[in-house]
């Protein structure tokens, strides 16, 4: 899904960045200083400029959550909460995996299927060849990653359109597993460590001492990130925006946890704690954006989104920014394919196979740019969670798939149109500014 560079996104020259670094600290020009009301009115002009983020998205999840709490008594209980967080745990980790490519203006349409073949290899290691499930698994992850690396070398060096090259894969694959599984077509999951991953919980205390650690976490890169920024005689944010972020996910995040630990049971034996399956993906998303963000690996991923020329003319090897990043893609979708499998249990020749598209569609509800160069993990993961509020909350109300398939399929189109007009918006402002 090669398209032309968006020149509104090329890196700005150098007289432009002794520009800004010469500016009065009493300025916004990088959205790093100034007071909380500056901020405030520069997050305000970057919207109206166009660049909207996951706010769209976050929108949709507060008037989503209004309504069919509104509709349906059983949208906010307990058990309805955890079961919203395991749905969304596959879907959230290939949104998160596809979001790698789809910042290059690429797309990987095998990335489930990819997810499907490896979990066919796991499942024979282990109930055919007696291997240890950890085991399995990395050679699970290892296959992911050379499928992802062959990906790479066709899109990148060969010079065939992504979605031609994982198009291919992605009929191909289906029967590559069809031949795995043998003429049953489908593999039980025996392994109690596997199927614990999406059903069973974390003890209580577990719980909160996840969230203890997420907001320390949270605190100690913020402080951390101030402190490279004073060192370097760069402005810095107010303390008071931090130790709000901080004080959110400590309110949010206990609110959670709290109403997880309670006993969520309509039998005797009581289910109540996190699920195991949220930490795992909570530490993914971190590392991933972490890597996003503070390596110059991710700052290339970037510069190769927006403007491929300008990269190569920087010296970053485009070559290889593309090709690590469909590795990338294909070893996480792996982790999408077991998330799934300790779901449903079994391992199918279908495995992966419908929830591609719906990958694609959280990264771009979320606010992951299809035009290239803008994006973040955390925009998929919300895109991720509104489209399995929709999915769930419908479910609830008792309206068929075809109308769930309808409103996902609307709110999709909503979304890119969004991505559009935003993308469009910034380029007139930019312009208007030179």
């Amino acid at each position: 899904m090669t398209t032309a560079p968006d020149k509104s996104t090329n890196p700005p020259t150098n007289r432009a960045l002794e520009t800004i670094a010469a500016a009065p600290p009493t300025t916004i020009a990088t959205g790093h200083e100034g007071s909380v009301g500056d901020q405030i009115r520069g997050y305000g002009q970057r919207i109206r400029g166009g660049e909207m983020g996951m706010l769209p998205a976050l929108a949709g999840v507060v008037v989503l959550g209004i309504l069919f709490g509104v509709l349906s008594p059983f949208f906010f209980t307990k058990g309805n909460i955890a079961n919203l967080m395991t749905q969304t745990a596959a879907l959230m980790m290939l949104a998160i995996a596809l979001t790698f490519v789809i910042i290059l203006t690429e797309i990987d349409l095998s990335a489930g299927v990819t997810g499907g073949v490896a979990m066919g290899i796991f499942i024979k290691l282990i109930n055919d060849g007696g291997w240890n499930w950890v085991a399995a698994l990395l050679v699970a992850l290892l296959v992911g990653a050379v499928i992802g690396l062959f990906i790479g070398f066709f899109v990148a060096r060969i010079g065939i359109p992504s979605f031609v090259v994982t198009l291919g894969l992605f009929l191909g694959f289906q029967g590559l597993n069809l031949v795995l599984l043998g003429d049953a077509g489908a593999y039980r999951v025996e392994t109690p460590a596997v199927i614990a991953i999406m059903n069973k919980s974390m003890p209580i205390w577990a719980g909160w001492f996840m969230l203890v650690v997420i907001v320390a976490v949270s605190l100690l890169t913020g402080l951390y990130d101030r402190m490279q920024r004073v060192r370097s005689g760069m402005p810095v944010r107010p303390m008071s925006l931090l130790l709000a972020r901080v004080v959110a996910w400590a309110v949010g995040g206990g609110a959670v946890v709290y109403l997880l630990s309670l006993n969520r049971s309509n039998g005797i034996i009581p289910i109540e704690g996190v699920p195991i399956v949220v930490p795992i993906a909570l530490f993914i998303l971190w590392v991933g954006q972490s890597v996003l963000d503070r390596t110059r690996y991710g700052l290339h991923i970037y510069a190769v989104g927006g403007n491929p020329e300008a990269a190569r003319r920087a010296g970053i090897s485009v070559p290889w920014v593309r090709m690590s990043a469909f590795v990338i893609c294909s070893t996480l979708a792996v982790v999408s394919g077991l998330f799934t499998i300790s779901q449903t249990g079994v391992v199918q020749a279908s495995t992966g196979r419908d929830i591609v598209l719906s990958g694609v569609g959280a990264a771009v509800v979320g606010g992951v740019s299809l035009f290239g160069g803008r994006g973040r993990l955390a925009q998929a993961a919300v895109g991720a969670l509104l489209i399995s509020m929709i999915t769930n909350g419908l479910g609830l109300l008792g309206y068929p798939a075809g109308i769930t398939f309808l409103v996902t399929g609307g709110v999709l189109i909503l979304a890119a149109t969004i991505d559009a007009l935003s993308r469009r918006r910034s380029g007139s402002t930019s312009l208007a500014r030179t």
